[in-house]
């Protein structure tokens, strides 16, 4: 999950973003800051202790004009560092997105702010931040077994299928159903390689046996099991499965 730093001088304008940014699910904090210097100061802790101190900011949600430094200003300054947060401009004004894309910037979102496109910009840093993260460690996942609880490797997992607010985790030697949504598990499990291909599926990569095309419906093999690909997942899917085969 994210670690956000919102910069602007208007105060309803940076309300409203830390509203919207802390009811995503991909956003763990959302801090606030009034101007570019306060926010340099809080950028400066961060780099600091680094990206995984306790300090860390993985992306600054920072707007453009401001009195003193500007927000293209502060992303100059922190281009000269090695690893600096991500940045997403958020602005009034259209006429800075060739400079804001020349800075790096990972989106530049239009003001008045709407819920969409704010999700659309967290997505893109998320993918980012996921994309250069460290192999993650391995973790278990607990389920209810007759008033047992026992801890499922995901590592054991090679799909999940939607029921509801529940979820039914496939295994080589069973199944388990748990109250997790599937979209909680498609956004927790994103880096271990799990990706959606169904509305009622989220599979993991290195579990897919096959890829079949057949009078233009695309399927999976995992297993003994075949699995439907929606048309809105199956470009997607296949770039991945082409890329990993690629090394």
């Amino acid at each position: 999950m994210l670690r956000v730093l919102a910069v602007d001088d208007e105060g309803p304008a940076l309300g409203e973003l830390l509203y919207l940014l802390r009811a995503d699910p991909r956003v763990r904090t959302a801090e606030g800051a009034g101007d570019a210097t306060s926010a340099l100061r809080r950028i400066g802790r961060a780099l600091e202790t680094g990206p995984d101190g306790d300090d860390g900011i993985d992306v600054v949600f920072l707007d453009i004009h401001m009195p003193g430094p500007t927000g293209l200003d502060v992303a100059r300054l922190l281009a000269g560092f090695a690893r600096p947060p991500h940045i997403v401009f958020v602005t009034a004004h259209e006429g800075f997105a060739l400079q804001a894309f020349d800075l790096k910037a990972v989106d530049y979102v239009l003001k008045p702010v709407r819920r969409e496109r704010l999700a659309e910009a967290v997505r893109r840093v998320h993918e980012l931040v996921h994309a250069t993260a460290a192999p993650a460690a391995s973790e278990q996942i607990p389920v209810e077994l007759g008033g047992v609880t026992r801890f499922v490797p995901v590592d054991d997992i090679a799909y999940v299928e939607a029921h509801g607010d529940y979820a039914r985790l496939h295994t080589d030697h069973g199944s388990h159903l748990v109250r997790i949504p599937i979209s909680t598990l498609e956004e927790r499990w994103a880096a271990r390689g799990f990706v959606r291909i169904h509305r009622s599926h989220l599979v993991a990569l290195g579990r897919i046996d096959e890829l079949r095309l057949d009078a233009g419906a695309t399927s999976v093999r995992i297993g003994d099991t075949d699995l439907a690909v929606s048309r809105r997942h199956a470009r997607n899917l296949r770039d991945l499965l082409m890329r990993r085969a690629g090394g």
